[in-house]
């Protein structure tokens, strides 16, 4: 397995080198400059004019972020800094000066926890739905179940993010707004479960919002993946031997049932912290996601090429991972 494991990361590097490149060039190529932005143009007073002052900071800048060259050969010069310095650059407009890595790892704390409690709600219900569905399969409520989870997959988060807003937090009064925890959390007085309570309540609109459209593909796969299983020789000689209808379908036929989910996980995580833009958007989360929508905006070339680098890193390491689970979950499968 370690030479499996090996090989596989050394693929990653020129894998993570195409994407990373191909993400460069188009950035360059779109229209716009992010060096003409008067947010920081304006901010370094001097003894010149303010045409000849935005020239000149306009041109250093340029010069500093490789922007003065060809888009490939500026490329080249970032991953020069990246590979042999351990230098990501500094944001261009973005908190002027500060290093994207800094900036990213103070958003990253509240992005993770957001999308593993995500992710745990999300294979709680989807895998129960799933094997729920293979047992009573073809019945009314299995159908109306499924009906229901396609509904949900076919709503826009753009859309039901404003309304769960509308209903829970404007019109009820239930849940906060925006935000993802209170200001006066350890208020003098208050008990550690209420300030649970009260922090958790901030978390219940952004992980629906993540985990809803989820539940439909999940479910599906689990159900195909328990109906062609129920189907095999093994369950049913299982079944012959007298054992307990529960204990041949979670020992014997649940496990391998869960092949199609393991391969789902490789993209799950990335996929999350890629969707987690929108919901960082709507409930003004102060996470990653946001910090990279503010930086696509303003064309911040270094804070897009390290979101989009720590992206494809988790896209690569989640494909790995998934793979190894395979062992895992069916012993037939070896690496050697």
């Amino acid at each position: 397995m370690r030479t499996y494991i090996l090989k596989r990361l050394l693929l990653m590097i020129p894998t993570l080198v195409a994407i990373t490149l191909i993400t460069y060039v188009i950035m360059r190529l779109a229209p716009g400059d992010p060096t003409r932005s008067s947010l920081f143009v304006g901010a370094d007073a001097g003894t010149l004019s303010a045409e000849k002052r935005e020239t000149e900071v306009a041109r250093l800048l340029r010069e500093k972020y490789y922007l003065d060259v060809n888009p490939v050969g500026g490329y080249f010069l970032w991953l020069r800094d990246v590979v042999w310095y351990g230098d990501f650059g500094t944001s261009i407009t973005y908190a002027r000066g500060r290093p994207v890595v800094g900036l990213f790892l103070e958003r990253m704390p509240v992005t993770i926890t957001l999308n593993v409690i995500s992710l745990l709600v999300m294979y709680l219900v989807a895998v129960p739905l799933g094997v729920w569905s293979a047992v009573k399969r073809n019945q009314i409520r299995e159908r109306a179940a499924t009906v229901i989870v396609f509904m949900l997959w076919s709503l826009p988060v753009i859309w039901v993010g404003p309304m769960l807003q509308t209903l829970f937090a404007r019109a009820l009064g239930w849940l906060p707004v925006v935000g993802i925890e209170p200001e006066s959390t350890y208020a003098l007085g208050r008990s550690t479960w209420t300030v649970m309570a009260k922090t958790a309540s901030y978390y219940v609109m952004p992980v629906l919002c993540l985990t809803y459209a989820s539940f439909a593909g999940l479910s599906r796969y689990m159900r195909t993946g328990m109906l062609e299983v129920l189907r095999l020789d093994y369950v049913r000689t299982a079944r012959a031997k007298g054992l307990a209808g529960r204990v041949v379908l979670f020992k014997h036929a649940m496990r391998n049932a869960l092949i199609p989910i393991v391969t789902m996980m490789a993209g799950l995580l990335p996929g999350m912290i890629a969707g987690s833009v929108i919901v960082e958007y709507i409930f003004s989360i102060p996470g990653m996601g946001q910090l990279a929508l503010s930086a696509l905006y303003s064309r911040d070339y270094p804070m897009l090429m390290f979101s989009i680098s720590l992206g494809t890193v988790l896209m690569l390491v989640g494909i790995l991972i998934s793979d190894l689970m395979y062992a895992l979950v069916d012993p037939r499968i070896t690496y050697d």
